[in-house]
């Protein structure tokens, strides 16, 4: 999921429906947006369940607006509401009083919670920043609750070469480091999200092991010189697909994908493109209306 860039606003355009109304726009806006300069999200609240898209272009208001009424009727139109947010007013609310988040053994805190991890729990601190993943949103939590599934069953584990995909803050690949202390290699489009999850690293003790670097895909070299055992995607439908042949050919035998940020929908989609790539679906995790797959490559 991309980023606000700096000094610049964040533009919102939010609506609430019922379910099957809400997943109809989710899916359509994720269908037609470019997944570089958008970001679509979906909450339940009671009996209501709200999608936001967020956006840097005010340009894009029209087409947002044209594709939600088009999948929601035209009667819908006049729900959709337009926010704006200052780019500091939207790291700041990003982890405002949200509370630390529990996935397995891993729990995932603000600075203000440090006190609140045990002593038999592995805390990942991430702040508030120009990066997605804090642990909140049901697709980062169902790619940690599916690697800690794989690391328990797996006596191999802390042998792996593991590859972060689109790492938004690093938290996946930082959960990995720090649960089986091992180096890590993360990438991400785009160049502040590096950063932030450099800087991440450095704070969760695992910058020794953590080497993330800026690059478009799976194509860097610095990627392909390797075959990995682990490899978090946690991106979106599109960019899944797209990859899914030159991922597919990075892994090595037995390795698994852990791939997220999937509405239902769209769920049958990746997992065909991976298994015409030879890879068997291993187990699926809905959370929080988000498909978590893990895709593994036979021995």
């Amino acid at each position: 999921m991309t980023t606000p860039p700096p000094h610049s606003e964040t533009f919102v355009a939010r609506i609430a429906m019922d379910r099957a109304s809400a997943y109809r726009i989710a899916d359509a806006l994720a269908d037609e947006l470019d997944p570089d300069t958008t970001a679509v999200s979906l909450f339940e609240d009671g009996d209501r369940w709200t999608v936001e898209a967020a956006f840097h272009d005010d340009a894009d208001r029209a087409l947002i607006s044209q594709i939600m009424t088009r999948a929601a009727g035209s009667e819908a139109a006049s729900d959709i509401v337009f926010s704006t947010i200052g780019t500091r007013d939207w790291v700041a609310a990003s982890l405002e009083g949200l509370a630390p988040v529990h996935a397995g053994r891993f729990v995932v805190h603000g600075s203000h919670d440090r006190d609140r991890v045990r002593l038999n729990e592995i805390g990942i601190e991430i702040e508030a920043a120009l990066a997605f993943g804090t642990g909140h949103h049901g697709t980062t939590r169902g790619c940690l609750l599916a690697f800690e599934s794989l690391r328990k069953a797996a006596p191999a584990a802390r042998t792996w070469r593991i590859l972060d995909v689109g790492t938004g803050t690093g938290l996946l690949a930082i959960a990995a480091a720090r649960s089986l202390y091992l180096p890590v290699l993360a990438s991400d489009i785009d160049p502040t999200a590096v950063a932030v999850a450099r800087d991440n690293a450095r704070l969760n003790r695992v910058a020794p092991l953590f080497r993330a670097f800026a690059a478009n895909g799976v194509d860097a070299a610095w990627i392909r010189r390797h075959r990995y055992d682990l490899i978090f995607a946690n991106i979106l439908e599109a960019p899944l697909r797209r990859m899914s042949a030159p991922m597919a050919g990075l892994l090595a035998p037995g390795g698994r994908l852990i791939l997220s940020g999937l509405l239902p929908a769209h769920a049958a989609g990746v997992i065909a493109a991976y298994r015409r790539q030879g890879l068997r679906l291993q187990s699926r995790l809905m959370l929080d209306g988000w498909v978590t797959l893990v895709m593994r490559r036979g021995r």
